[in-house]
């Protein structure tokens, strides 16, 4: 049996206790690895047999990829936690996986740091996870993704075989940067077991501007952002929210718009100075300080379905991320609104007018749901964008394409597939094109 076979490289293996599971992702054993060796033991013996694995961080992205119900293993990375080594003065971090974003904020704020990644769920999320997707929220306007902060990586490759890329100082890449090729590859390259990241000290300051727009008001909105993307300021974020969301949030009519500002206060008063005496008459203006922005972000932090906090809920649940040109998020977030009112369909949206990133959930999985994301997604691609499926149940995923038209690139990412795992040994058929 699997089992014994697997108890020659592990002692903690746990039986699942049902066969099938409606996010797929999912498997019959699943596997504790506690050091980097027991990752590499466990990957040499599934690529001997020729075994499927679906490495894990905290679970909040069982819903995304996939169209198969089942592999034969789970590799949880959750007992690979904790940080390595904090070297303050150089301004870097290394930890391993399994550590949760939140852990790694609370030690870092007690030296005055911080890592500026603010992926969804921080509690749950896995610095792992976070960096095999290349998550990122509204703050990568300014702070950028999870691809920007990584300076080096420990990957077990799915034969086995540990490499190390990158290094534990800043500067430290001549030539090709490796890291690149593992960050975003959704776990199907390697398994991460150490993560190096810079970080930045702790801004003195952060505050929230909350605009609220009438409804038929969207091209004031279009004019007020170009005028402050060609002023002098430096948003930490610029998110539109469409009239439902800007409900929920900020409890306000009509659209919104979400602007961070995070520096030195006389830098921030001056930001903020400025809003107020350009933002077109008639707009609604709610400025939080402090610890009233951060548990707004909070809030925003928790909105995606979540499978490991909110099961149930998540079956009902299909989340899109749309990548486009910046100001292409006003019509998308706009056609967005109009689709789901022509059919019926609850939906909530933001999106990023300074780096082109929007995410849409619709709450209630009903029949005009797949009608909704095909009109969205042809809609998105008409402007030379992308819709992928960030959640939903596997049932759905396999209706619907998650990751839509394979890209001009495909033949070189299923190149450096083939040659690093070759017997597709690692999160199989979950990444762009089924690879």
């Amino acid at each position: 049996m699997l089992i014994t076979e697997l108890q020659q490289h592990t002692e903690h293996i746990e039986e699942n206790a049902h066969d099938i599971d409606p996010f797929g992702n999912w498997a019959p054993y699943t596997v504790y690895p506690q050091s980097e060796d027991e990752v590499a033991r466990i990957l040499s013996f599934a690529s001997r047999k020729g075994l499927k694995v679906i490495p894990m961080g905290g679970g909040t992205k069982r819903g995304f990829g996939g169209t198969s119900a089942k592999a034969d293993l789970l590799l949880s990375l959750s007992r690979l936690r904790g940080i390595v080594e904090h070297s303050p003065g150089d301004l870097t971090i290394t930890v391993k996986p399994g550590t949760t974003i939140a852990e790694i904020r609370a030690a870092l704020a007690e030296r005055g740091q911080m890592l500026p990644l603010d992926p969804y769920w921080p509690q749950t999320a896995t610095i792992g996870g976070v960096v095999a997707a290349n998550d990122s929220g509204p703050k990568r306007l300014k702070y950028g993704s999870a691809r920007d902060h990584v300076i080096g990586l420990c990957t077990v490759y799915p034969d086995g075989r540990i490499i190390r890329s990158g290094g534990k100082v800043v500067k430290n890449v001549a030539g090709y940067d490796m890291n690149k090729l593992f960050i975003g590859s959704m776990g199907t390259l390697g398994v991460l077991t150490e993560i190096t990241m810079k970080l930045r000290p702790l801004p003195k300051d952060e505050r929230l501007v909350l605009l609220t727009f009438k409804e038929d008001k969207t091209d004031e909105i279009r004019q007020f952002v170009i005028q402050l993307l060609d002023s002098v300021l430096e948003p930490v974020t610029l998110e539109l929210l469409n009239p439902l969301l800007n409900k929920r949030l900020a409890e306000q009519e009509g659209y919104g718009l979400a602007i961070a500002f995070e520096d030195r206060e006389k830098a921030v008063d001056y930001q903020v100075q400025w809003i107020k005496n350009n933002v077109p008459q008639g707009t609604y203006v709610n400025i939080l300080k402090q610890d009233k922005a951060r548990e707004w972000w909070h809030r925003f932090a928790i909105l995606p379905p979540n499978p490991s906090e909110q099961y149930e809920q998540a079956q009902r649940e299909v989340a899109l991320k749309i990548g486009s040109k910046n100001l292409d998020v006003l019509p998308i977030v706009e056609a967005c609104q109009r689709l789901a009112g022509q059919h019926g369909v609850a939906l909530e949206a933001h999106g990023g007018v300074g780096h082109g990133l929007s995410t849409v959930y619709i709450r209630e999985n009903s029949p005009q749901t797949e009608t909704v994301v095909n009109k969205i997604r042809s809609f998105v691609e008409q402007k030379n964008g992308y819709v992928v499926i960030r959640h939903a149940p596997l049932s759905f995923r396999q209706k619907v394409s998650v990751w839509g038209n394979k890209p001009a690139y495909f033949s070189i990412l299923e190149g450096i597939r083939k040659t690093i795992d070759p017997q597709l040994t690692l999160n199989h058929k979950r990444f762009v094109g089924g690879l």
